[in-house]
């Protein structure tokens, strides 16, 4: 009996069908994978870079501050170029999730070892840059303290009378040998 020959469509009809089934695949993983992606947010690692320089950090820089000074109150500078020894950059870059990216630049410009200039424009004060990378809180804050009025209207506490029996030990008496040598 002579082998039986199948038409050539049908070898490509079933290449097209497998194709054509995992695009199908494809298309319920890409739906599946929107549905948990529009619900679960993926984790941001938060970036901080440089130094936070403060209203009140650069008040106490003034011309004439020795270069020693400005590292004690500002910190070691993120960028101190070889070809400009006399300017130090002090950057500052903030992305945290829920607050807006921040970006500060700060540059001292020194002469012969002591601040000659001080380029700082819109710092914010402590307070204010707290606020700012302080994400917002989800429910109200519990209160922690009773006020005055509060703890009049509580009723007294319970008074336990105390009598002999109630300050006699309890349980069986142990004498223990003396410690010693």
């Amino acid at each position: 009996m002579p082998p039986i020959r199948l038409p050539r469509i049908v070898p490509l009809a079933a290449a097209l069908l497998g194709l054509a089934a995992l695009g199908g695949c494809t298309l319920i993983t890409r739906t599946m994978s929107d549905g948990i992606t529009s619900v679960v947010t993926p984790y941001r690692v938060e970036v901080v870079q440089g130094n936070v320089v403060t209203r009140e950090q650069i008040a106490a820089i003034k011309p004439g501050t020795p270069r020693n000074r400005v590292r004690d109150v500002l910190g070691s500078p993120l960028l101190a170029d070889a070809f400009h020894a006399q300017r130090w950059d002090y950057v500052f870059v903030i992305r945290r999730q829920g607050t807006e990216p921040q970006q500060r630049s700060v540059v001292v410009v020194f002469e012969n070892d002591v601040v000659k200039a001080v380029q700082a424009p819109d710092l914010p004060s402590e307070l204010e840059f707290v606020a700012s990378i302080s994400r917002p809180s989800r429910g109200s804050t519990p209160k922690l303290e009773l006020s005055d009025e509060e703890r009049q209207a509580l009723p007294p506490p319970p008074k336990v009378e105390t009598t002999a029996a109630n300050t006699a030990p309890q349980g069986a008496i142990r004498s223990y040998p003396p410690l010693g040598n």
